[in-house]
């Protein structure tokens, strides 16, 4: 039988350099759950992000209106938007729209933020759209153009930045070009993706300085790790490093890609908010009540929590 976790654990032990508060970008809800093989009923998602906000969360990714035969996990986007609204205007409940026709889905039920997604590479771009990379940044122009004149903040996701699954090494200038391109259009924050997990330390603080030389701020990007090689604390300590104040994870570590078989789950969040209450970080997230939510999910879907700090806590097995 496990022994308790002293509640004084972490001990706060501040390092010097690092932002002294970090938004988490919840990714449980929509990059955690689309690649669940048993569909997830509308209400167990609505609960979730109902706890997930109980929890101090204040951006949670919802859902995606992509079209059903892509993600039909996430088919249910028109009937779980409207059961999660009341929660008014805190926290955010960003949405993925792929094109113009998810864009008008999310816009017509009040969405106010969406997220707009481009492959690096062009055998993800393939994979994933069907499209060259410069044909997936062509679709999602007129996405951002539009969002943007309806006044809706706008993120774009990066996927394929430190290696691809067909390409091998994937070259930081390819990262920028479309970083920059997805800026232009009128993005107002970018996401970086290890969507294969085989990012490293000195990688993540060379394309950030990459990026930044080319124009790109660091306060307009957000870094999203996945985990395959045990490396996402890691590298997210060393874009903490270099500025980023912008993490994505997923509660209880759920997630992967359903387009890109080697990629496993994302960050658990409860391990980030673990390392981050260590190092003196807000993040104004309860662990406890977000512990309890992922161990809770976990039961709904049927087999223990792949992150550590939720097993440590709720002494999974």
């Amino acid at each position: 039988m496990s022994a308790p976790v002293p509640t004084a654990l972490p001990m706060v032990v501040p390092a010097q350099d690092l932002p002294a508060r970090v938004r988490i970008h919840e990714v449980g809800a929509r990059d955690g759950l689309q690649n669940e093989k048993a569909i997830v009923p509308t209400e167990v998602k609505a609960e979730f992000v109902h706890r997930l906000a109980d929890a101090g969360l204040t951006t949670i990714e919802a859902t995606s209106f992509v079209h059903p035969d892509w993600v039909p996990q996430l088919a249910d986007a028109e009937a779980l938007f409207p059961l999660i609204q009341d929660i008014g205007s805190r926290p955010h409940l960003p949405v993925l729209v792929p094109n113009e026709r998810g864009l008008d889905r999310a816009l017509a039920l009040g969405a106010r933020r969406v997220a707009v997604f481009a492959s690096v590479t062009e055998s993800f771009a393939k994979a994933n759209l069907n499209r060259t990379v410069d044909g997936v940044l062509a679709m999602s122009e007129p996405v951002v153009t539009r969002a943007k004149a309806g006044r809706a903040h706008v993120r774009g996701y990066l996927s394929m930045c430190f290696g691809d699954p067909w390409e091998g090494a994937v070259p930081v200038h390819q990262v920028v070009r479309v970083a920059k391109a997805l800026m232009d259009m009128g993005c107002d924050e970018l996401s970086l993706g290890d969507t294969i997990g085989v990012a490293t330390p000195g990688h993540v603080q060379t394309l950030l300085a990459e990026l930044n030389e080319e124009g790109v701020p660091t306060n307009a990007i957000g870094v999203h790790f996945h985990d395959t090689y045990g490396q996402a604390l890691s590298n997210t300590l060393a874009a903490l490093q270099h500025g980023v104040t912008t993490v994505d994870a997923s509660a209880g570590g759920l997630g992967g890609c359903p387009y890109a078989k080697s990629a496993t789950g994302n960050l658990a969040t409860e391990d980030l908010v673990w390392m981050l209450q260590g190092l003196g970080i807000e993040t104004g997230v309860d662990l406890g009540r977000l512990t309890a939510t992922s161990a809770w999910m976990a039961q709904q879907l049927g087999r223990p929590s792949p992150s550590r700090t939720v097993r440590a806590l709720s002494h999974q097995e």
